[in-house]
């Protein structure tokens, strides 16, 4: 019964694993969908060479940061229990390469290619693990001082505060120092509307990304005796509350509709396991109104140019969702309870004031030495062309 348990519990977290890398062709074909075509190739290739980069760098040096634990033994003590640590390594990976793919969408368009590269090394390597370790694995006693604070520990089952808001408040020093995109914001005051280039691929991202969110949901459980279908169905229900909140206020645009189920989504992780389902969609629901109220204030009136609104849709409503676990977790708004408002807000605030700490010191020192952004030529050329050397239509291109 042992070894059948060790199986399953490899193979259910393996799952987990295959489900969020999934994810990462939603984020691609969201920015693809996004970006003007002249940028589809790089969006395609930073996802997939960030994610690579994540894993060489978590592997040697991440994991360890966050868990203590190094692989750099004997191949049968890494196979002892099934492989079991090995695959657990693989499922929060995943999580850790969210981040660059979260901040690729803020910063496209007009960032340079190995810079951000060495950014990602530097953000999953160090900067990620080490409030991972906090909020996950009782590292320097963080949540030893929030319990004895507030009767509770800092509650963040999925990563709505690790994750998302972690990666929306790294992209915003990275958006703040890149600048807008060439001819967004004009002298006159006029603002360039930069359109969409495929609604399509931009569909299809979010929902490649909100079917791998059930994994990334309720997979967090880890083993499978803990799975809960209760996260499940408040995931559904957050799903569907940011859905239908960003579709009536941003007034069936169809990139407010699509991002919504991904707001709600990002704000129930943290307390996907103890809300009531209906608890759940208010949060989804509060989230969408967040994404679609703050994605416009932030790029008509603020001109921030945050061209996926990552910022918006994974720092906000990440934060939100670790601020609601806190409420709606709750007995009295027919919660499981174990929550702290207080401890809720403690530990998103950590989260936030760490990521924009970090997030300056990184893309600010990167910017001194390195410089973060193309040249006016390759910008206007497109980073396909001046990165990639090749289009996403190239032999329609050529023989147009």
């Amino acid at each position: 019964m042992e070894a059948l348990k060790q199986g399953s519990d490899a193979l259910f977290i393996l799952l987990g694993g295959i489900m969020v890398l999934a994810m990462h062709a939603g984020f691609a074909f969201l920015e693809l969908g996004t970006v003007r075509k002249k940028n589809q190739v790089n969006a395609l290739v930073k996802i997939l060479v960030d994610f690579s980069v994540s894993t060489v760098v978590y592997f040697a040096v991440g994991y360890g940061v966050a868990y203590g634990t190094s692989f750099f033994i004997g191949a049968e003590q890494l196979a002892a229990k099934n492989g079991y640590d090995l695959v657990k390594f693989f499922f929060l990976l995943t999580f850790a390469a969210a981040i660059p793919a979260i901040i690729s969408g803020g910063i496209a368009e007009r960032a340079r290619f190995g810079p951000q590269l060495i950014a990602t090394a530097v953000i999953v390597g160090f900067v990620y693990p080490l409030f991972e370790g906090i909020a996950w694995n009782q590292a320097f006693g963080v949540q030893a001082w929030i319990k004895s604070v507030t009767g509770q520990e800092f509650h963040d089952f999925a990563g709505s505060v690790v994750v998302h808001a972690m990666g929306g408040w790294l992209a915003l020093p990275a958006v703040i120092l890149l600048g807008a995109r060439s001819n967004r914001y004009r002298k006159d005051g006029a603002i360039s509307a930069h359109p969409p280039s495929n609604i399509p691929f931009l569909a299809l991202g979010a929902w490649i990304l909100t079917v791998g969110w059930f994994g990334f949901n309720v997979m967090s459980a880890q083993t499978i005796d803990k799975i809960s279908g209760l996260v499940a169905v408040n995931s559904l229900m957050a799903m569907a509350g940011g859905t239908l909140a960003a579709t009536l206020i941003g007034r069936n645009d169809p990139g407010f509709v699509h991002n919504g189920p991904l707001a709600g989504l990002v704000a129930v992780c943290a307390g996907s396991d103890l809300m009531h389902p209906l608890g759940a969609l208010v949060v989804g629901a509060i989230a969408g109104a967040i994404f679609v109220g703050m994605f416009t204030l932030t790029q008509n009136k603020w001109k921030i140019d945050d061209v996926l609104g990552v910022w918006p849709l994974h720092g906000l409503c990440g934060a939100w969702g670790g601020i609601a676990a806190g409420i709606f977790g709750l007995k009295a708004f027919g919660g499981l309870g174990g929550v702290s408002l207080l401890a809720q807000l403690i530990g998103t605030l950590l989260g936030v004031a760490w990521a924009l700490l970090a997030g300056f010191a990184v893309y600010g020192t990167i910017k001194a030495l390195l410089g973060l952004r193309l040249s006016a030529e390759d910008e206007y050329a497109g980073a396909d062309i001046s990165i990639h050397r090749i289009g996403s239509t190239p032999e329609r291109e050529v023989n147009w």
